[in-house]
C-alpha cells in the first residue's frame, strides 16, 4: 500500500464513542498480529482452550475475540460469522487497528503486516478426497463479486487462471469469478502429508449459490460438475467450496497481509456424503494449525 496523508472522515472510518473500531468493538493493543479466524463463535473458546493464557476477551454482535499466548507466541482468535460481507468488515477493521492512527484518522507511516489463518469447514469437490481431510488453499476462486467493488491488482498468473475458470465454467452474466493466490509463507508453514493443496472456491450463499436445489430451480444445475471438472493449466483442481476465503485472501493481499485458509472437509458433494459430527476432528485441526504457526 502506498503511503498517504489522507484523512478518513467519521462516516468512512466508523468508530465507537470510546474510540474502538465500530463492528469489532476493540482498540489498538487488544488484538495480536497473528490471528486465527473462525466462522462460528463457539469455535473461539475451542481455539483459546489450547492457549497457555488468555489476556483479553470481547464480544460485539457475532464477533467474539480472545487474545492470548500459545507456547509464548501471542495469538488472537476472532469469529467472523458467515460470508464475504462479514470478512469485508473484519479485515478492514483489523487493518485499521494496526495501520491507521485512529485518533488522527490518518495512515501510519510504518505499516504492520498481519498473519491471518482462517480455520473453516467446507464441501469437497474431488471424489478421492475423504471427509475430515485438511483442505489447504493454494489459490481461491471468488464467485461472490465482492472484489469488483475495489481496485484490485491481480498478477498475470492470477489473471490467466481466472480467465481459464471463466471460460470453462461459462457462468450466467453477472457472475464474474476472480482468482487470488494464498500467502506463500503460510502455505509452506501449513503444508504437510496431511493436507490437500489446491483451489478453493468461495460462494456467496449456502443453497442456490452452491448448486443446492431447494424448491426454487437454480440457474446453474450442473454447478457441482463444473467445479469438480475444472483443472487449471498448471494442474490445480478445485478441491473445496466455502463462503469466506476469496475476500480474505484478496483484500488481505491488497492490504499487504499474509492470509490463507485451511478447512476441514465435512461433505463430499461428488459422493453425496456428509458428516454432522466433527468436534474431535476440528480440535485436531486447530492444534495442527497452532503448532505450525
Amino acid at each position: 500500500m502506498e503511503k498517504t496523508n489522507h484523512l478518513y472522515p467519521a462516516s468512512e472510518l466508523t468508530l465507537t464513542n470510546d474510540g474502538a473500531v465500530y463492528h469489532l468493538g476493540v482498540k489498538p493493543g487488544d488484538v495480536a498480529k497473528d490471528i486465527i479466524l473462525v466462522g462460528d463463535q463457539g469455535r473461539v473458546p475451542l481455539v483459546s482452550g489450547f492457549f497457555d493464557s488468555v489476556r483479553f476477551k470481547a464480544q460485539h454482535r457475532e464477533f467474539l475475540i480472545h487474545t492470548g499466548t500459545y507456547h509464548g507466541k501471542e495469538i488472537s482468535c476472532i469469529s467472523t460469522g458467515i460470508g464475504t460481507d462479514n470478512i469485508d468488515i473484519v479485515l478492514n477493521e483489523l487493518d485499521a487497528l494496526f495501520n491507521i492512527d485512529l485518533e488522527k484518522r490518518q495512515d501510519k507511516a510504518e505499516k504492520t503486516k498481519l498473519h491471518i489463518v482462517r480455520i473453516g469447514t467446507c464441501g469437497i469437490f474431488q471424489p478421492e478426497i475423504p471427509i475430515f481431510s485438511y483442505l489447504l488453499t493454494e489459490q481461491v476462486l471468488g464467485l461472490d463479486n465482492v472484489a469488483h467493488y475495489y481496485q484490485i491488482k491481480y498478477s498475470e498468473r492470477e489473471q490467466k487462471i481466472g480467465q481459464e475458470a471463466r471460460d470453462f465454467m461459462q457462468f450466467p452474466a453477472g457472475i464474474l469469478p476472480y482468482l487470488t493466490t494464498a500467502s506463500e509463507e503460510l502455505l509452506e508453514k501449513l503444508s504437510s502429508e496431511k493436507t490437500f493443496r489446491g483451489i478453493t472456491a468461495t460462494a456467496s450463499g449456502f443453497y442456490g449459490p452452491q448448486g443446492r436445489n431447494i424448491r426454487i430451480p437454480v440457474n446453474i444445475p450442473d454447478f457441482n460438475e463444473k467445479l469438480s471438472a475444472f483443472k487449471s493449466s498448471e494442474g490445480l483442481r478445485i478441491n473445496n467450496l466455502e463462503m469466506e476465503t476469496s475476500w480474505l485472501l484478496t483484500l488481505g493481499k491488497a492490504l499487504g497481509h499474509e492470509c490463507i485458509t485451511i478447512c476441514l472437509g465435512l461433505a463430499n458433494r461428488v459422493r453425496k456424503e456428509f458428516a454432522s459430527e466433527y468436534q474431535p476432528q476440528m480440535k485436531e485441526l486447530i492444534q495442527y494449525v497452532l503448532n505450525r504457526l
